[in-house]
């Protein structure tokens, strides 16, 4: 791999894209999911099969998907706007009460009759006093496309806001609310008023000639694009400057888990940035959302790619510290990049464990509306 050195990054330029958060809007075309988490005590085994009997105690439903990336990006200190369709379900209703609890405008949020919310169910066991574990996940998904009157509406909430939105999320996660021919529509002939990000976990390809400034698949969702393995550094660059040309992008931010990332830029050498804090994960659910959501406000904010990425490393290396499907705050990633730029180690753990070529301005950015 050509370079590949983990550059230092200017901390102070990192704080001042950080506060611009709260002036910058993001528009989130996305499947919207609900992550619920059913709790239980372990009582003890069935006599009916060799399963354990749990007593519930509690039931949690949360953002997923694209939900989750938007409430990244609400936490983070943005004004969202949210567009993606949900049911007519329990699921869809619980999405809609948290984001309008969160004050966001779910104008775009667009009830389907008789469609599924996409709904993932885990249930968590443990004893009293020790960590719950998860020992089954159910999920329920639309058995049906989409109708054509949804698309269109989604066209047009999008289409209704995009002008006001420092910049936008594609968060695809193969549930028909966020697809190529649907971003096509909402872009129509023109160009992007703004940055456009894309996270997408199937079809990463098919969102080519789409203008896109950036996409930040994972190791595997490259690997499934290109049907191949990456056996190496070299190989990973090849299918990475592979895809950023079929695309058409001008970056792809690659995550690797334990490893961090690398970020590949058209004409310059591909950035190695290690994972920040530890690298032993508490919990890598919505790991990916976090980094699309902290990645393309940072662009929104006037961040140049390589700090995006950078900033997005931060809130990523904070959210695998939590459980569940959780998010980064404004305060955690402003604190874990103060602590860092003073030199306090213990102060960045501190802040973790309290959640668990620049030459550019930062763009400061009026948000009309919420």
């Amino acid at each position: 791999m050509r370079g590949g050195a983990s550059p230092a990054a200017d901390l102070a330029r990192l704080r001042d894209i950080v506060e611009l958060f709260p002036q910058q809007t993001i528009l989130v075309l996305g499947d919207f999911v609900a992550d619920q988490f059913v709790f239980g005590e372990i009582s003890r085994v069935s006599r009916e099969a060799p399963v354990l009997i749990l007593r519930h105690r509690e039931t949690q439903c949360l953002p997923g998907g694209g939900a989750n990336a938007a409430n990244n990006l609400a936490d983070l200190g943005a004004h969202v706007y949210p567009v993606g369709a949900i049911g007519d379900d329990e699921s869809g209703g619980k999405l809609h009460e948290y984001f309008r609890g969160k004050g966001m405008d779910v104008a775009g949020l667009i009830r389907v009759r008789g469609w599924t919310t996409p709904t993932k169910t885990r249930y968590l066991a443990g004893w009293t006093h020790t960590a719950r574990q998860q020992v089954l996940r159910m999920d329920r998904e639309p058995e049906a496309e989409l109708p054509p009157q949804a698309v269109r509406a989604l066209v047009r909430a999008a289409r209704g806001r995009l002008a006001e939105a420092s910049a936008m999320v594609i968060s695809d996660y193969g549930y028909g609310s966020a697809t190529p021919e649907i971003a096509a529509k909402i872009r129509g002939r023109g160009r992007w008023a703004a940055p456009v990000a894309l996270d997408s976990r199937f079809r990463l390809h098919e969102y080519a000639g789409l203008e896109l400034v950036a996409a930040t698949p994972n190791e595997a969702e490259l690997e499934a694009a290109h049907h191949a393995r990456i056996g190496d550094a070299e190989q990973l660059e090849r299918l990475a400057q592979r895809t950023m040309a079929r695309l058409g992008v001008a970056a792809l931010v690659v995550t690797r888990g334990r490893d961090g990332m690398i970020v590949f830029e058209r004409g310059r050498a591909a950035c190695s940035l290690s994972v920040f804090g530890s690298d032993q994960a508490v919990d890598v659910t919505g790991a990916g959302d976090t980094v699309i959501a902290a990645f393309t406000l940072a662009l929104g904010a006037g961040a140049t790619v390589l700090e995006a990425a950078q900033i997005a490393n931060y809130a990523g290396g904070i959210v695998v510290m939590k459980r569940g499907t959780a998010t980064v705050t404004h305060a955690e990633l402003s604190g874990a990049i103060n602590a860092e730029a003073t030199g306090g180690a213990g102060a960045v753990a501190g802040s973790m464990d309290a959640g668990r070529d620049s030459g550019k301005e930062p763009k400061q950015r009026r948000a009309r509306g919420n």
